[in-house]
């Protein structure tokens, strides 16, 4: 399988090297990467492991980034102790932002509602006093992610929408407060008709993609396991459907991803 040209450089945004499927093979998942061009990634973190493990992983390799923070399904150990930490852990050189952080209505399992916007507006409080972007995860909860980013006036710091999934006039609306908007493998997707038509209405720059790996595995390996490397076929997707050259896709998303997480 060719790789990129070389002088292309890809920025996948958000993924989880620090998931166990990953943690263990690490080398061997940026060498794959390499080979497609992807050099910069943002390593996820969701709960107290996770962030310090994204943390590790940014001090130990080149190009990789921590963005840290509590994530909806995790909030439930989020006490006073953990925020505490995460503070700490927010002090670090290699952290660029928060993340992933939000609101996941999905499954009444989760925290209760309630719950997860006091924990989500906690965090972007600590964003904006911090001056950190943020890295929003929204799952079925688009009206309320909405009206708590916009009375938190992210505009201030910054952030982008991940694996976005909703319609044009959603991307519209994030995108009127200031927010970057991200595209994971669902765009590949040949049913995902409202998430590619938002694509394309994002002007490319503000546009980033991102992998989410392991989840959401772009075609042509939709069934397998994500990883890194396989940003470029979101890429080389996005690029398709926008009519516009591999090239210059790459190179925006590389310098707006570059723009919001490591130049602030």
């Amino acid at each position: 399988m060719a790789g990129l040209k070389p002088e292309l450089k890809i920025y996948d945004s958000h993924t989880h090297l620090n998931d166990d499927v990953f943690y263990d093979d690490v080398p061997a998942y940026l060498a794959r990467a390499q080979h497609f061009g992807v050099v910069e990634m943002n390593v996820i973190g969701s709960n107290e492991l996770l962030n310090q493990r994204a943390i590790e992983l940014a001090h130990q390799y080149k190009g990789l980034h921590a963005v840290i923070g509590w994530h909806p399904e995790d909030i439930a150990r989020f006490n006073n102790a953990a925020e505490e930490l995460l503070l700490k852990q927010l002090t670090d050189s290699v952290v660029v932002g928060i993340g992933e952080i939000g609101l996941d209505y999905f499954n009444d399992e989760h925290s209760p509602h309630d719950e997860q916007k006091r924990v989500f507006e906690r965090q972007l409080a600590i964003a904006r006093d911090l001056r950190l972007p943020v890295s929003i995860h929204c799952r079925d909860a688009l009206a309320d992610t909405y009206q708590i980013l916009k009375n938190a006036h992210v505009e201030e710091f910054g952030g982008v929408m991940h694996s976005f999934n909703g319609d044009v006039e959603w991307m519209q609306r994030f995108l009127d407060l200031g927010m970057a908007i991200s595209y994971s493998g669902v765009v590949t997707f040949n049913s995902a008709k409202d998430v590619q038509a938002a694509m394309l209405a994002t002007p490319l720059d503000h546009l980033l993609v991102e992998t989410d790996a392991p989840y959401l595995t772009p075609v042509p390996y939709r069934g397998q396991r994500n990883e890194p490397g396989f940003t470029r076929f979101t890429l080389e997707k996005i690029a398709e459907l926008r009519e516009e050259s591999l090239e210059d896709v790459a190179r925006a998303t590389y310098a707006n991803a570059s723009r919001l997480f490591l130049n602030h």
